[in-house]
């Protein structure tokens, strides 16, 4: 027996599933139906207890080739795990790579009611435990904090392109999702991934034909050395921005972020293209957006999230830059906008 403690004092009973221990975070909930694999390797998940709202979970066991990154979530919510997976590539339960990665979880949790609680009252911290605390404090003071910092690969990496060579591309590791990496070599760029702490002079001195810009987790605002060396590259070399690389370039150019009720997180969430006639349905994992009063005549968006309005996309033409809060290199979500690494070559190329 285990239990899942919100901030607020709602206790939720369920199961032990993966690593012993207790464990604080923020809780937060995604809708994807496919991708657990993706969602539990993506480093942007950093500081944060995920729920899945889809009530089974490892139906099709572990495939360490889909994995996105180093695991960082704090703990692992779900209503049913599946202990008997399917499927040709699986190599081994969830549960198993829970344990083997340390990731305390529970299951057997009613997670509509725990959704609507969130919808209602907002993203909030929880514990999982086994047994219930009589203080509540260390809960409620909880913050996900330094968290780009501990995600961020430590050394320079190499990728090459794959059949003929484009482009030179520099990653900026915020806490980069593979993906990103391969979306770039397939199209014939040499990518080159260094960590946060790498200064623009010193990625300019590289002389790559063009910057990419992370995801990652935590507050924008929390990594001011990136926001000062991003306003430093802006107009020095072309740069395509995702996740939280979008957030610190609005950052850098004066604008502002702010943090929403629950987020996005999962891979069914509606753009809308401001400059064109389509919907994308994307992928996401964000709690915090850009204010687009903050970019007044500071730049161009060109997306907005069909359902709440917030700002999804964003160009900066005379900086030859243009960001994106989805994830265009999504495997577990839809590839509806792989054409923005497209953009970005041609962009590289001298086309704006």
């Amino acid at each position: 027996m285990a239990y899942l403690v919100l901030s607020n004092g709602v206790v939720f009973e369920g199961e032990r599933i993966g690593a012993k221990g207790d464990s604080i975070g923020e809780l937060v909930f995604t809708t994807g139906v496919v991708g657990y694999l993706e969602t539990l390797t993506d480093p942007s998940y950093a500081g944060q207890i995920v729920m899945q709202t889809f009530p089974l979970i490892g139906n099709y066991g572990v495939i360490e080739e889909d994995f996105e990154g180093q695991t960082a979530v704090k703990g692992y919510v779900v209503r049913e795990l599946c202990d008997t997976p399917s499927n040709f590539r699986s190599q081994y339960a969830l549960d198993k790579f829970l344990k083997d990665n340390g990731i305390p979880g529970i299951s057997g949790v009613d997670t509509r009611q725990l959704t609507r609680i969130i919808r209602e009252e907002g993203v909030m911290n929880a514990i999982i435990c086994d047994e219930i605390p009589h203080d509540l404090t260390p809960v409620r003071n909880y913050e996900v904090k330094g968290v780009v910092a501990a995600v961020s690969h430590k050394e320079t990496q190499f990728f090459p392109a794959e059949g003929k060579k484009r482009y030179r591309v520099t990653l900026i590791d915020y806490g980069e999702k593979r993906g990103i990496v391969r979306s770039l070599t397939v199209r014939g760029c040499d990518v080159t991934v260094v960590p946060q702490s790498t200064s623009a002079e010193e990625i300019l001195a590289a002389k790559p034909d063009g910057v990419m810009l992370s995801n990652g987790p935590g507050d924008p605002k929390e990594n001011t050395f990136c926001i000062e060396q991003i306003r430093k590259l802006l107009g020095a070399v072309p740069i395509f921005g995702i996740c939280l690389g979008h957030q610190l370039v609005a950052l850098a150019m004066g604008g502002d972020t702010e943090k929403l009720p629950y987020g996005h997180r999962g891979g069914n969430q509606p753009v809308k293209d401001m400059l064109g006639t389509r919907t994308f349905i994307t992928s996401q994992n964000h709690g915090y957006a850009v204010v687009a009063q903050s970019l007044e005549n500071k730049a161009v968006i060109n997306f907005i999230n069909a359902n709440d309005g917030s700002v999804e996309g964003v160009q900066y033409p005379s900086r030859r830059c243009f960001t994106v809060q989805f994830h265009p290199e999504a495997c577990a979500g839809p590839n509806d906008t792989g054409f923005l690494f497209d953009r970005f070559l041609s962009l590289m190329g001298g086309d704006n």
